[in-house]
């Protein structure tokens, strides 16, 4: 979830009950029930506005006690167990394995004459950084982040390279933690210096013009015991000169008011200013701050100093500052404010609001770059600088770029294209002549002609239209066979975009179909998109969700014995609430890393800051939604649900396992059913970022696997032969 992650009327029967009771439904016959580690009870009751909510597993939420390593350890021990015995797995992971063997880049960027990309050669666990001094240069190695850890578990986490092209600021994650050290590189050495900068969350570099230090946000040191769970509030914005100890860093800004603010600072392009972008949790509303780096102990002045919009700064002409922002604009636009001159009233619009979502614009070539989605694929267009159209970036196909940075000075730039059957290739763009040439193209066991890609409208409960990709081989056969898995986000003004992955290839080269839901709650459509799924709400991206599924189908796409859905974080919440609302719709269910306790996730790390998107169980009015759809506090004894795999990692600090582990031990409890309800608890690993490659894979495999036995697939068996 983007600088943190993720509502309708009390349920009148569920008074205090740890677990809803429910009529039994009728389950389906065959199969035998698997035996769970015992999981006790507590007796714990919190009073919410009147009504006494019981949460028996209370205890689970201490991941450091020995108890609940203990209940772990025997989770993963069934879990293992269940999969061991799952024969296609073997195949399907080593298909996968030699899917993934494939070289992978990332968009290169320039920094005083040196090009800079990351490379993965195939199987490495983490991609290797390297520079070269032109593209017809042999690249150098930089940062070897697999070097850092024997397993891989170690990330880069950032990187910045000073204006003079001398040093690299780059940070580390260990584990998939959210917190991530920094340390300085001298880059014509390749040694780093002594810097070493931590407690460094949610945070980038930004070098000064002069390349003696730079701008970064961090927390103060957390109690060892907490730092894994411990609500994180007060970030701070600080400035490090390279060559001396951190406890010397220069506090730039902070708030000791306002104890939910975080800060970005960002040094423009010409060195003049810094921008401080401060922000409020997730929500997608901003500040705007400024200091004039010219004039030795300028003040912090207040730009825009309220949150009614998001304003993302661009570039400046000496006082006149460019922002893309959704004020007045649900769908963005550009606007130029000159500082001299601040009054709303003075704002001028450079780029208009359009149809299109505005998502991104850079200043290349004395020229803007506008990336927009058009119904959730990629429309990249070129400005001159009052606006004017010059002309359409050409693209290969349906599928999302990213890139497109540079300097107002540079004639060329990079970028990315992906589509769910195109594997992503670096594009060089000759700024001048409009003209986009291969820079790197990967080479992929598979034959892209042999899958197609479809968009698909579909009405929601309340008639909205919500769009969706499917994707599978070609010829489809439309008689409700088809092991279908139905992935979604729906939250935080996150897009679901198409993208290429070599573990949903593997799944359709099973004969599974892949379908990604555009829900309400996401960015596809802007800021009214987004909010149309949030708060009081919410129960609309999971009626998108359902709809998506009733329409795959009413359609003969699949069927209810063969359909399984899935997604991670926020995603994981969506497919929390599914199962729960509609168990009957679906066969299988993997919440990743979910949240899934809506009463109590404001309580850790940085939960609090998606009350944004959530509401809090603070509220009455936002408890009564909650408390609604809350995958937790909505599981019934006596039902029958899906076959189940939740997943989480237990250095997860950003959603904490304690969601999945209460999730887990409650499901199990209810479940009437023969379908498995099974917890898979990764080590050494966090909310997904920075997973080493060999981990993925595993996870991977087990995923599919897991599916199909769920679905009683016959295809695994002979993947590894295609």
């Amino acid at each position: 979830m983007r600088h943190a992650v993720l509502v309708a009327s009390l349920l009148a029967a569920f008074g205090g009950q740890a677990l809803a009771q429910a009529p039994t439904p009728a389950c389906a016959p065959g199969g035998t029930p698997t035996t769970y580690p015992v999981t006790k009870k507590v007796e714990q009751q919190d009073m919410y506005h009147g009504t006494s909510i019981a949460d028996p597993y209370r205890w689970l939420e201490d991941a450091n006690s020995a108890e609940t390593k203990e209940w772990v350890d025997a989770q993963n021990k069934v879990t293992q167990s269940y999969l061991g015995q799952i024969g296609e797995r073997a195949a399907i992971k080593e298909r996968l394995t030699k899917l993934w063997n494939y070289e992978r880049y990332s968009v290169p960027y320039k920094e005083s004459g040196r090009y800079f990309y990351s490379r993965n050669n195939g199987l490495q666990n983490q991609a290797v950084l390297f520079t070269m001094k032109s593209l017809s240069d042999e690249p150098r190695l930089l940062l070897d982040p697999n070097t850092l850890a024997a397993d891989g578990t170690v990330a880069l986490a950032g990187t910045a390279v000073s204006p003079d092209g001398k040093y690299l600021a780059y940070g580390t994650a260990a584990s998939g933690s959210d917190w991530n050290e920094w340390k300085v590189r001298d880059i014509d050495t390749g040694k780093d210096l002594d810097d070493h900068l931590k407690w460094v969350k949610f945070s980038g570099a930004s070098w000064t013009k002069d390349g003696k230090g730079f701008f970064y946000s961090r927390y103060d040191a957390p109690e060892e015991a907490a730092k894994l769970a411990g609500i994180n509030y007060f970030q701070k914005l600080y400035y490090h000169k390279v060559g001396t100890p951190q406890s010397e860093d220069t506090l730039v800004y902070d708030r000791p008011d306002e104890k939910e603010w975080g800060f970005g600072g960002e040094v423009s392009n010409d060195g003049k200013y810094l921008i401080i972008t401060a922000y409020k949790g997730s929500a997608q509303k901003s500040r705007m701050f400024y200091k004039d780096l010219t004039k030795p102990g300028s003040k912090v002045v207040p730009l825009i100093d309220n949150f009614e919009a998001f304003y993302n700064f661009i570039d400046n002409d000496g006082p006149v500052f460019y922002f893309s922002t959704d004020k007045n604009a649900t769908r963005s636009r550009l606007i130029a404010i000159d500082i001299r001159k601040p009054a709303e009233k003075q704002w001028k619009e450079i780029i208009p609001e359009t149809a299109h979502t505005l998502v991104g614009v850079s200043l290349v070539n004395n020229q803007f770059i506008a990336e927009y989605l058009a119904d959730a694929r990629s429309v990249v267009k070129v400005m001159d600088r009052k606006g004017k159209l010059v002309r359409d970036i050409a693209l290969p196909g349906i599928g999302s770029v990213s890139g497109f940075d540079g300097k107002r000075g540079d004639s060329e730039t990079f970028y990315s294209f992906t589509g769910f059957t195109n594997p992503t290739t670096t594009y060089r763009l000759d700024m001048k002549t409009g003209v986009s040439t291969v820079f790197r193209k990967p080479i992929v066991d598979f034959d892209p002609n042999a899958y197609e890609t479809r968009q698909q409208f579909y009405t929601s409960r309340d008639g909205t239209k919500v769009p969706m990709f499917i994707v599978s081989k070609k010829g489809l056969k439309l008689d409700g066979s088809n092991p279908t898995y139905l992935y979604g986000y729906g939250g935080f003004n996150v897009s679901l975009t198409p993208s290429f992955s070599t573990a949903n290839l593997a799944w359709m080269e099973m004969g599974g179909v892949y379908v990604v839901a555009n829900l309400r709650g996401g960015g596809e459509y802007g800021q009214g998109w987004h909010t149309a799924g949030t708060k009081l709400q919410k129960q609309n991206v999971f009626d998108d969700f359902i709809g998506a599924a009733e329409w795959l189908v009413a359609n003969k796409v699949t069927s209810p014995a063969k359909l399984a859905i899935g997604g991670g974080s926020n995603g994981g919440l969506l497919v929390g609430a599914a199962m729960t609302q509609r168990p009957e719709l679906f066969a299988a269910a993997i919440p990743q890393v979910g949240v899934l306790d809506m009463l109590r996730f404001h309580k850790f790390t940085i939960g609090w800051a998606w009350i944004s998107d959530y509401g809090s169980s603070d509220n009455a009015d936002e408890f009564k939604a909650l408390v609604k759809y809350s995958p937790l506090h909505n599981l019934k004894a006596g039902s029958c649900y899906p076959a189940t795999m939740i997943t989480t990692a237990d250095h997860d600090d950003r959603v904490v396992p304690a969601h999945s582990f209460k999730f887990a031990a409650a499901a199990q409890a209810a479940q009437a059913g023969a379908a498995p309800i099974l917890i898979r608890i990764d080590v050494k690993a966090g909310h997904g970022a920075g997973k080493p490659t060999t981990k993925m894979i595993e996870e991977v495999a087990d995923r599919w696997g897991f599916l199909s036995r769920a679905l009683r697939m016959n295809e695994p068996a002979k993947v590894a032969a295609q």
